[in-house]
């Protein structure tokens, strides 16, 4: 299954009864590269850094000194009101004298995120799976077939005792469909599981 995403960084200014606000959204895949690009647009200066971001399931946000529920969750709601997934967004507001109230605060942010985010090139992204193939030396040549035609890309190829092992990028929704066939063309004699990045096994 696809995911829509951002093409590229984007920002956006307004201001709103004299505040100034200024989003910052940008991809994110993991928690760290989120969190990385929360903690890199924040401005240090201005009086609250909100933000929100959602990869997959794993979501979170920061009202960061404004009133509960005013700022982060708007712009986690921005986020999901335009079926975005990967994405990180930082709403930085420099206070003007004039306070909003807690509705105006949530539409300030979330209003503002929602702006930021529509006017930014998206992106369509098909997720993918890092896996493990070791298959017997004499059955190699049946192997290579099997990753041309489900659409694997090859990472890595090195050798152990149990023959060939192979380090291969494929896209989620082909995982099933690639261990059948693997399975067929080498009746059964492969095996498949997730590339463990920690051991670089």
């Amino acid at each position: 299954m696809a995911v829509l995403t951002l093409a590229a960084p984007c920002a956006l200014e307004v201001e709103i009864k004299k505040s100034r606000f200024i989003a910052r959204a940008a991809r994110a895949g993991t928690r760290e590269e989120a969190m990385a690009f929360i903690a890199q647009a924040g401005e240090p200066k201005a009086n609250h850094n909100c933000w929100a971001y959602r990869i997959g399931p794993d979501y979170r946000f920061s009202d960061d000194g404004e009133p509960g529920g005013t700022a982060g969750q708007p712009i986690l709601r921005a986020i999901e009101g335009q079926g975005l997934d990967c994405v990180a967004v930082v709403v930085t507001r420099w206070f003007g004298g004039i306070k909003l109230g807690a509705g105006g605060l949530a539409r300030a942010y979330g209003g503002t995120a929602a702006e930021c985010l529509r006017t930014a090139q998206r992106l369509e992204v098909r997720p993918r799976v890092e896996l493990r193939v070791t298959a017997p030396f004499a059955l190699t040549g049946a192997v290579y077939p099997v990753l041309e035609a489900c659409g694997a890309q090859k990472l890595a190829e090195s050798y152990s005792e149990a023959g060939l092992v192979l380090r291969i990028s494929l896209e989620a929704g082909a995982l099933e469909a690639f261990r059948a066939a693997l399975a067929d063309a080498t009746r059964g004699k492969a095996t498949l599981e997730p590339y463990d990045l920690s051991t670089n096994a």
